[in-house]
């Protein structure tokens, strides 16, 4: 492999040409990251290849050069999390970032080449971007050095627009595909940085964990995977509905989106997408975010992943509860988890009505029977009736918080993320034991939030941010840190002790008698309470019984129960 540096900037030569990265030495750093950013992975989407798959990027001469001294254009989108440079917006967004430990392996002398992680950004398929990950100092604390790449994909109507129409014109799915065809490039190029093809962990969280697990459950006798582990967090291929490209909704949404474009009604069918590409990308962007914006009060999104049917470019073939009884899926070892407080991010926090706690239900599931809403409404008492010992009670004054409020964010939660994370666990360790291990995140960090969808993300990077808060918030995320990054390295989260080589055990789950390590619980110096001393006396992290909202109350198994419901239109 050829590389080096060119002006004290470290450089790789590819076969699209000599890529000129940047060195990140953050004071806090034990060690320098070598960071190339903003590499093309595929040719720009825009112009006629505008909702068409990812076309490979074409070779060049040695003598081309590309600057990845910063981060691509992000896709177009409403923003999510101020988190992470302000990045330019644009349809060319095909890009990859690769952080590794500096000096390199071979620059050190070695032949030997590092586990990679790939880390799939979340944002509702809508939004986000790969900045959001905070990914150098993650590399740079590991003990066990690997190289990480993130990157960017299609989203929203550009990478999400589903229909009849839009099977027909072969453009389902094209942020997944997207995805794939990421993996596929780093499988040709990752050797180049000093990185093993052959030990690579998909990671991701929200929405880049739900596309882990349609890769995950994406299988084909006799095709290799494109990966060997994978880190699921706070996802799973049966959350929320995936449903087929043409249910009623998605036809529904993809009318909106053509009204909100200005498609004249009498335009053909085969006219559709030619019209589609002729549009500037701002027109694109306000429809997309207009109609997003009609559906999400509801939480019945719009451009989301579907069921695209068989075929050799299929990323989701069949319902994926279907694919998770089939046994058919890829046999890798699984780290996977969720937050006590999933729903915070998403639920109406004024919702004081219980009337409006039911058709909340009612609209965001229309399948559901008049005795299903009547075991929602036992399994979530209403705090105005059940006023004794009710965990439901809204407690928190001066925050605005509806009298509902809690009640619904638990529901949502275990609907959207606890029930199918578990779900991928059991599924998994009955017909792979020993490879799956389950977490559970429950470190308040706000008080309305407490412990939030993604809050975990800022903890697993190790980052100064975090860990400057406290003594025990960086214990929190260095223990974090330190099992994920031995899950990366070694494929299990216990092998690697690093820098925190005391710490729980991580067990294995298991279906008949399931155990989860469970983070941060009764951990409350963040939301004002709580004595730091004994909080780290009670310890960080603990394996325990997985009991939370399931079993002797049922909330887990119910929603289980439901998966079937929740893909009808």
């Amino acid at each position: 492999m050829a590389e080096g540096h060119q002006d004290n900037r470290p450089s790789v030569t590819l076969p699209q040409g000599k890529v000129i990265g940047i060195q990140i030495n953050e004071d806090d750093f034990p060690q320098p990251v070598d960071a190339f950013l903003g590499i093309p992975y595929a040719q720009p989407p825009v112009g006629d290849l505008r909702f068409r798959p990812a076309v490979k990027v074409a070779a060049t001469s040695p003598e081309t050069t590309i600057d990845a001294s910063k981060y691509g254009p992000i896709a177009p989108g409403k923003a999510l999390l101020q988190t992470g440079p302000k990045l330019e917006q644009s349809e060319d967004c095909l890009t990859a970032n690769i952080f590794r430990p500096s000096p390199s392996p071979t620059n050190a002398g070695s032949d030997k080449l590092l586990p990679v992680a790939i880390y799939i950004h979340g944002g509702a398929f809508n939004r986000g971007s790969a900045s959001m990950h905070n990914t150098a100092p993650m590399v740079a604390w590991s003990a066990e050095p690997f190289i990480a790449v993130s990157f960017g994909y299609r989203l929203g109507a550009l990478g999400f627009l589903p229909s009849g129409v839009t099977k027909a014109e072969g453009a389902l799915n094209l942020g997944l595909r997207d995805q794939v065809a990421l993996m596929e490039w780093v499988r040709e190029n990752i050797r180049s940085f000093g990185g093993d093809p052959d030990v690579v962990t998909l990671v991701g969280l929200s929405a880049g964990a739900h596309s882990i697990g349609h890769h995950l459950l994406n299988y084909t006798a006799g095709r290799a995977p494109l990966f060997h582990r994978v880190i699921i967090e706070s996802g799973a291929a049966t959350s929320r509905a995936v449903r087929p490209y043409n249910a009623a909704i998605h036809e529904a949404q993809f009318t909106d989106f053509l009204s909100e474009v200005g498609a004249p009604p009498s335009l053909p069918e085969s006219q559709i997408f030619p019209f589609l590409r002729s549009l500037p990308t701002e027109t694109i962007t306000r429809a997309q975010t207009a109609v997003f914006d009609k559906y999400n009060p509801s939480l019945r999104w719009a451009f989301q992943p579907v069921i695209d049917g068989e075929g050799p470019e299929s990323i989701i073939p069949r319902a994926p509860l279907d694919a998770w009884k089939s046994g058919q899926w890829h046999k890798v070892p699984i780290l996977t988890g969720f937050t006590t407080n999933e729903g915070t991010m998403y639920v109406d926090k004024t919702l004081d009505s219980a009337a409006g706690f039911r058709a909340f239900w009612s609209n965001l599931l229309p399948a559901l029977s008049a005795e299903d809403l009547d075991m929602i409404e036992k399994l979530y008492p209403d705090p105005s009736i059940h006023t004794k010992n009710n965990p439901y009670t809204e407690t928190r004054t001066g925050h605005g918080l509806g009298a509902q409020y809690k009640r619904l964010e638990a529901a949502y939660a275990h609907y959207a993320y606890v029930a199918p994370v578990r779900q991928t666990a059991d599924f998994a360790t009955r017909v792979n034991p020993g490879s799956v291990w389950l977490y559970h995140w429950a470190l308040p960090r706000t008080v309305v939030g407490r412990a939030n969808h993604a809050d975990n993300m800022y903890y697993e990077t190790f980052n100064k941010q975090i860990t400057s808060i406290s003594t025990t918030q960086r214990e929190l995320s260095g223990v974090l840190h330190a099992y994920l990054t031995s899950f990366i390295v070694a494929g299990d989260p216990n092998r690697v002790t690093g820098r925190y080589p005391v710490r729980p055990v991580w067990g294995p789950y298991e279906a008949e008698r399931p155990r989860v390590l469970v983070f941060g619980e009764g951990v409350e110096e963040l939301v004002g309470g709580g004595n730091e001393q004994a909080e780290r006396e009670r310890g960080v992290a603990k394996f325990v019984d997985d009991t939370w909202a399931r079993g002797t109350t049922g909330e887990t198994e119910f929603w289980w129960d439901k998966v079937e419901v929740s893909q009808v239109a």
